[in-house]
């Protein structure tokens, strides 16, 4: 039987695109989403729980990540898990998870400094040359706000 490996986040960026330029007109953008989860405890009590993502973005995709998102950007991703292990220089064995990510959509107003007069401001926020709404939808609201559930 085949498996499957496939992600969907919804969170805001917590620094700007790192951007490099690679052999052979590659281009790597690397981000970090936060995910933040918000529900009530047996007391009632509101409770935030945020997660942080390392996403890998290639070619045509990070040079839409350079030039349109910024720290604070809200994106939806849909991507893969892909995992790198490695000995580091004292001999322990390491592991990083990161989300390969397929397509993504941006989500929310323009980021600060992007005002009227910027040029970056020539495509659409809410719709990258690269990634289409899910289902038909433009953009994806989740209000965990009224959630009872304890997990």
């Amino acid at each position: 039987m085949a498996g499957v490996n496939k992600v969907i986040l919804v969170g805001n960026l917590g620094a700007d695109p790192e951007v490099k330029y690679l052999e052979g007109d590659n281009v790597v953008a690397n981000l970090s989403l936060a995910t933040t989860e918000a529900y009530k405890d047996r007391s009632g009590n509101r409770v935030e729980q945020t997660e942080w993502h390392d996403l890998e973005l290639w070619g045509q995709q990070a040079k839409i990540a350079e030039q349109y998102l910024k720290k604070g950007s809200q994106i939806y991703v849909e991507g893969k898990i892909k995992s790198d292990k490695w000995t580091d220089e004292q001999g322990q064995n390491r592991k990083k998870v990161r989300i390969r990510v397929l397509s993504f959509t941006m989500l929310g107003g323009k980021p600060e400094g992007m005002g009227p007069s910027s040029p970056q401001n020539s495509s659409p926020q809410s719709k990258p040359a690269t990634a289409a709404a899910p289902s038909g939808s433009d953009k994806m609201v989740m209000d965990d706000a009224d959630d009872d559930l304890p997990f």
